[in-house]
C-alpha cells in the first residue's frame, strides 16, 4: 500500500517542472499535484548557480504565467542599460520562493517534497527517497509522471572539469569569485577564463566591471559564438518593433542562404546576431542573448588562446595537448566549461506525452517555461495523446551555425500548427511565457495602430518559406547525423 496519492509527480521543482504545476493549477482546478526536487528550496538548477549570474532575456517572459518576475520598467544603469531588466540570481530564487510558499501550498493541492530523490516505479506506485533523512516513500500516481529533469543542466558548481588541475594551479569556478575579497593579501596576479560560453561571458563581463584591467584577464575560447541582440528582443507590449525586425531577419536571411554561415554572416550584417571578434567566423551559436554594451566590454580582452581545448593547468602554464603555453604565475583560472544545456542529448528526444508519462521538453526554442506551460494546458485541454503530440512536437536542441536553421524552421512551424488550433491558439493569447501572443491580443483589443506593420509578418514568412525549409531540412540532415 502507497504512503500517499496524487493525479501527477513532477520530478523537478526548476523552471520546467514549476512551469507546468503552475499552469495545471489553473487549467485543471480538481487535479493534485506532488513535486520532488533534490534542492532544498525551489528553483531548480539556479539554487547551484554563481550569485552575479542574471538572465540572458528580458524577465517579461520567464517564470511561471501566474505571476510577473520583475518589475515593468526599463533599466536606466549598467549593460543593460535603455531596455527591460533581466532578473537576478537572487531575484530570481526569491521569485520560485514566493511562487511556492504563496501560490502553490496554500493552494492546499501541491506537496512539495524538497531534498527529495525520485527513485523509480513499479506499475502506478513510485518510490521517493528523503535524501537527509533516508526514508522511503511509495507514491501512488493516479495519473501521470512528469519528467521536467530532461535538460539536465550543468553549472560550473556542479560540473567536474575534463582537464587535469596541478597541485600549484590556482583554481575556482564564477560562484567562488565574489568571496576573493575574503584574502585581500593574497590576489591572483592575472585571470584567465576558460570557456567559450555565456557562463565565460557573464564571467569576463563581471571581472570587468569589478574593476579588473583587461590587460590582466586572458581568455580560453576553442570556439566563438554568435548570440542574439538583445536590443530586439525587447517585450513584445514594448518593442514589438523590434521583434518584428528580427524575424523578418531570420526568415530573410534563411531564405537568401545555402549555409548555416552564410544566414549567420547576413544576420551579423543587420546587427541581430552579435559577435566577439569580427575577425573570427564563430561555429558555435546555444541560442545566447546578449547587450552590444556587454560585446564591447568583452572586446576589450586582448589575450585570447585559440590552441582547442584546455588538457592540463598548472602555475605558469597552460597545456593544449602536446602544447605548452606560458601564462604569468600567480594567474586564477576560472573553470566555465560546464554546458547548461546537454547538447549531446539533442538526438534523444522523445514523445512529449506517451501513456502515464509526460517528459517536458522544447516546443519552441529556446522558450523553456513556456514549452513546459504550454504541455499543461495540452494535458488538461485534449482527451488523446495523439492530439497532444501532434501540437508539440519536440524543437530541436541545435548548438551549431550549420544546424540552427532546422530550429528556425521548426519554430516556425511549431507557431503555424498552434495558430491553426482555436484552443492553443487561445491559450498563447493569454499566456505571460508566449513571447507575443498577450501584447498581440491586446493590439488588437485596442485597434493598435502597430498592427499594419505586425500584418506584414505572416505574407513576408509565408513568401520566404521556401528557402527556409529549404536551408532548415539541409540543416536537419547535418543535425541528425552528427
Amino acid at each position: 500500500m502507497a504512503d500517499f496519492e496524487t493525479d501527477y509527480l513532477i520530478i523537478g521543482a526548476g523552471a520546467v517542472g514549476l512551469a507546468f504545476a503552475d499552469t495545471l493549477l489553473d487549467e485543471d482546478p480538481d487535479c493534485h499535484i506532488t513535486i520532488v526536487d533534490k534542492h532544498a528550496r525551489p528553483g531548480g538548477h539556479w539554487n547551484d548557480a554563481y550569485p552575479f549570474v542574471a538572465l540572458h532575456q528580458p524577465s517579461a517572459t520567464y517564470g511561471v504565467n501566474s505571476m510577473e518576475m520583475c518589475p515593468d520598467r526599463v533599466d536606466e544603469h549598467g549593460h543593460n542599460a535603455g531596455m527591460y531588466p533581466l532578473a537576478k540570481h537572487a531575484e530570481i530564487l526569491s521569485y520560485y520562493s514566493k511562487l511556492m510558499s504563496e501560490r502553490m501550498i496554500p493552494s492546499g493541492r501541491v506537496s512539495y517534497h524538497p531534498l527529495t530523490e525520485y527513485h523509480g516505479k513499479d506499475g502506478s506506485q513510485h518510490a521517493i527517497k528523503g535524501i537527509l533523512s533516508g526514508d522511503e516513500q511509495t507514491v501512488e500516481v493516479r495519473r501521470k509522471l512528469v519528467d521536467g529533469t530532461f535538460f539536465k543542466t550543468s553549472v560550473p558548481s556542479t560540473h567536474t572539469p575534463a582537464y587535469e588541475i596541478a597541485e600549484n594551479a590556482r583554481f575556482t569556478i564564477p560562484g567562488e569569485l565574489p568571496a576573493l575579497w575574503k584574502d585581500t593579501d593574497n590576489m591572483p596576479s592575472n585571470y584567465i577564463v576558460i570557456g567559450g560560453g555565456k557562463t565565460a561571458m557573464d564571467t569576463a563581463v563581471w571581472l570587468l566591471e569589478a574593476g579588473v584591467s583587461p590587460d590582466k584577464i586572458g581568455w580560453v575560447r576553442p570556439r566563438d559564438s554568435w548570440m542574439f541582440n538583445r536590443k530586439l528582443l525587447q517585450p513584445a507590449k514594448h518593442g514589438i518593433e523590434g521583434l518584428i525586425e528580427f524575424q523578418s531577419d531570420l526568415v530573410e536571411a534563411a531564405a537568401a542562404s545555402e549555409t548555416g554561415d552564410a544566414m549567420f554572416a547576413e544576420l551579423g550584417k543587420r546587427g541581430t546576431m552579435l559577435r566577439i571578434d569580427e575577425n573570427v567566423t564563430p561555429k558555435m551559436f546555444h541560442f545566447a542573448v546578449i547587450s552590444e554594451a556587454e560585446v564591447d566590454l568583452l572586446r576589450s580582452i586582448k589575450t585570447v588562446y585559440r590552441q582547442g581545448r584546455v588538457t592540463k593547468i598548472e602555475d605558469g602554464t597552460m597545456h593544449f595537448g602536446d602544447e605548452a603555453v606560458e601564462v604569468p604565475a600567480n594567474t586564477l583560472f576560472i573553470d566555465c566549461t560546464a554546458s547548461a544545456v546537454p547538447f549531446e542529448a539533442r538526438d534523444k528526444t522523445r514523445k512529449f506525452f506517451d501513456g502515464d508519462t509526460i517528459t517536458l521538453q522544447l516546443v519552441q526554442a529556446p522558450f523553456v517555461p513556456y514549452s513546459a506551460a504550454l504541455g499543461a494546458f495540452l494535458e488538461a485541454n485534449f482527451e488523446t495523446d495523439d492530439e497532444r503530440n501532434a501540437l508539440c512536437p519536440p524543437a530541436p536542441l541545435t548548438d551549431t551555425t550549420d544546424t540552427y536553421p532546422y530550429a528556425v524552421m521548426a519554430n516556425l512551424m511549431s507557431t503555424a500548427i498552434l495558430s491553426n488550433n482555436e484552443k492553443a491558439n487561445a491559450f498563447n493569447a493569454k499566456s505571460r511565457l508566449h513571447p507575443t501572443g498577450p501584447a498581440v491580443a491586446e493590439m488588437i483589443a485596442n485597434n493598435d495602430p502597430r498592427l499594419a506593420e505586425l500584418s506584414k509578418v505572416g505574407p513576408k514568412i509565408q513568401a520566404n518559406m521556401p528557402g527556409v525549409i529549404k536551408l532548415g531540412m539541409a540543416a536537419k540532415a547535418i543535425h541528425e547525423a552528427s
